[in-house]
């Protein structure tokens, strides 16, 4: 797979395609990821982590912000807590393969003078508005959003400064701050970065994926674990919004590449597939059960998590 299929598998947006192009062309090229600290990381965060390796491959430098300033903006904890968090996230990142890539922790690089004469001066030029709408998708009680709240989107784009990336992934979530960033960073003399989105992805249940509902598999998950919570999984006849479809695309295929069906002669014999559209194509046509289809990802799930679940419940 060339460089520009790797970039652009999975994702639902670029902004924009003959920038990433250009881009790609560069010899030197770096692109970067921020992570709140999270007490679990799972598969919602693999989706990124994917892209970001595949990236990697395709040639570009990248960076890993470990964000625990804005995850303490954001509620999600003391100072204390979510540095304690980030170290923990570094070491699962790297478990589920993200090597060769460079780490930072938030607050290392954002408590400085320049940064922060940076953060004021954007601050002059961005509606209360428009920094509260930014935030509708990523944003912690929204409904009564303190301050801090606001300054999150604008640190993000002084992130990406500071950083010296050309390039921003995130989930389509992050999309109205990375349009910010390209709004503004130019008026400051700073380059408007690209940006690649990828989707967010749905919980087993087929509702949104949320830590709190527990409809997530988290990369610790053990064998057993993982086999029964697909076991359990929402898996609709239909292709659109079924998860386990979701976990075989944006998942167990980039990662494993074959995906092989193993079942008696009466239930449609063993069967492999060397690509996602061919085992959607079969699912449609219902030549694939469901208890096939998560069978499959159980054992796709476990191949792939085996190293980092070993990893953490060390």
């Amino acid at each position: 797979m060339d460089a520009y299929a790797l970039a652009t598998r999975n994702t639902v947006e670029v902004i924009t395609d003959d920038e990433l192009q250009a881009l790609i062309q560069k010899e030197k090229k770096r692109v970067y990821a921020g992570y709140e600290p999270s007490g679990e990381i799972h598969l919602g965060h693999m989706v990124t982590i994917n892209k970001l390796m595949d990236l990697r491959d395709a040639g570009f430098e990248v960076v890993v912000l470990l964000a625990d300033l804005h995850a303490f903006l954001n509620r999600k904890g003391s100072m204390e807590e979510v540095r304690e968090l980030a170290d923990y996230n570094r070491r699962c990142f790297e478990a589920v393969g993200l090597t060769d890539v460079e780490f930072v922790l938030g607050s290392d690089v954002q408590l400085n003078p320049d940064y922060e004469l940076r953060v004021l001066e954007l601050s002059q030029k961005i509606t209360l508005n428009r920094a509260r709408r930014s935030m509708d998708e990523v944003g912690r009680q929204m409904e009564a959003p303190s301050v801090s709240q606001m300054i999150y989107p604008i640190m993000q784009m002084v992130d990406i400064a500071t950083l010296g990336v050309d390039a921003a992934v995130g989930g389509i979530d992050q999309r109205k701050i990375h349009m910010l960033a390209r709004e503004y960073l130019p008026s400051l003399g700073m380059p408007a970065p690209v940006c690649i989105h990828t989707p967010i992805l749905n919980g087993l249940d087929g509702s949104k994926m949320s830590s709190s509902a527990g409809n997530y598999i988290s990369i610790a998950d053990t064998e057993d674990a993982i086999k029964k919570k697909i076991k359990k999984a929402f898996c609709p006849p239909e292709l659109e919004n079924n998860p386990v479809l979701q976990l075989m695309q944006y998942h167990v295929f980039p990662r494993l590449g074959t995906v092989s069906l193993r079942r008696p002669e009466k239930f449609g014999g063993d069967r492999d597939f060397c690509a996602y559209e061919a085992l959607e194509q079969a699912y449609a046509a219902g030549e694939v059960h469901p208890m096939d289809l998560k069978n499959a990802a159980a054992e796709g799930l476990v191949e792939i998590l085996a190293d980092a679940c070993a990893y953490m419940n060390d």
